[in-house]
């Protein structure tokens, strides 16, 4: 296995492998109309659909949901289909969740790079998309995000764009790495110390989760993220007494709407009133995709060089490990 330097560094390199998987991906035309779609998956495999989903959300014409349970929706049925990713291909939960739904009928498509989810998959001849594996399924990002874009445009639910704009989005993280690094450096010194919080508006909600986990995988460092305008009826209200425990990083964008862009401006100017910690990051980027992955990189970055700060090895997941062996016994 790979450092976690070297894995967050081969991110644009892994994008290139990933189309080039993706344009050999035979996805087959589904037997039933698809009326819903069912994305099951956890952790570092789990955010891709949640991150896709939302990038073709509005192209869609029909309901995406994810199952990150043991178990599924009622309406699954054999108008669903059914996106297995799991990069191991082990994760207990997926599989309930995909043998649950296997039963009503659902249609299958697997993203993994082997175990029991690529052999269930081989053994009844379930499309599957294989991936390399061997690394950590946070660092494998870039796989799950693009065959999941290519299973939407292959069957018509989203644009070919989308597959165009990753390409895109390669390009400007790799154009911009020096300037990246360095925010992720100036956000690794602005949050050690303190309980991160992210916040941004809904239609990147998906990557402030991303930014969360990371921190918490990588960096051993607890938080939570928030989106506008959600939070201005809420969490705002926590505010209230002030606090510097706190750390809060705003992710900002040129695609939003005037009326949260308002939202923000006040929310910031409030909490500013009441910590010292807040730090402004604005994205780069002419769609939806390249803003995400641009704002995905740096956070990789930061995640990782917060780790010098709190003398953390990036990659230790032992208490992960802790409770899936304790799960093991039952």
């Amino acid at each position: 296995m790979a450092d976690m330097n070297t894995l967050i560094a081969e991110f644009p390199d892994n994008i290139t492998e990933a189309l080039e998987i993706a344009s050999n991906a035979k996805i087959s035309t589904p037997k039933h109309e698809i009326r819903n779609v069912l994305i099951c998956g956890m952790g570092g495999s789990g955010i891709g659909g949640r991150l896709v989903a939302k990038w073709v959300e509005d192209e869609l014409s029909v309901p995406v949901t994810f199952a990150q349970d043991y178990g599924i929706p009622g309406y699954v049925s054999k108008h669903t289909l059914l996106i297995g990713s799991s990069y191991s291909g082990n994760t207990e939960e997926t599989l309930s969740s995909i043998h649950q739904a296997l039963e009503k009928g659902a249609q299958l498509i697997g993203i993994t790079s082997g175990g029991k989810l690529l052999e269930l998959c081989e053994e009844n001849s379930y499309d599957v998309i294989v991936v390399p594996g061997g690394n950590p399924p946070r660092s494998a990002l870039a796989y799950s995000l693009v065959q999941l874009l290519h299973i939407f445009a292959q069957l018509g639910m989203s644009s070919q764009i989308r597959l165009t704009e990753m390409s895109k989005a390669r390009d400007l993280i790799v154009a911009e790495q020096d300037s990246i690094r360095s925010i992720a450096r100036d956000m690794a010194k602005f949050i050690h110390g303190n309980v991160a919080v992210f916040y941004g508006t809904t239609d990147y909600e998906p990557v402030l989760v991303r930014a969360r986990q990371q921190f918490n995988e990588n960096g051993k460092n607890l938080g939570w993220s928030h989106v506008i305008p959600e939070m201005n009826h809420n969490e705002l209200v926590g505010w209230g007494g002030g606090d510097d425990r706190f750390a809060l990083v705003v992710l900002e964008t040129e695609d939003v709407h005037p009326r949260n862009a308002k939202r923000l401006e006040i929310t910031k100017a409030t909490i500013a009133n009441k910590t010292k910690n807040l730090m402004t990051v604005q994205s780069k980027g002419k769609s939806r995709i390249e803003r995400s992955i641009y704002f995905i990189n740096i956070v990789d970055w930061a995640s990782l060089y917060i780790t010098d700060l709190n003398g953390v090895d990036p990659i230790d997941i032992k208490i992960i490990d802790y409770l899936k062996n304790e799960l093991s016994k039952f």
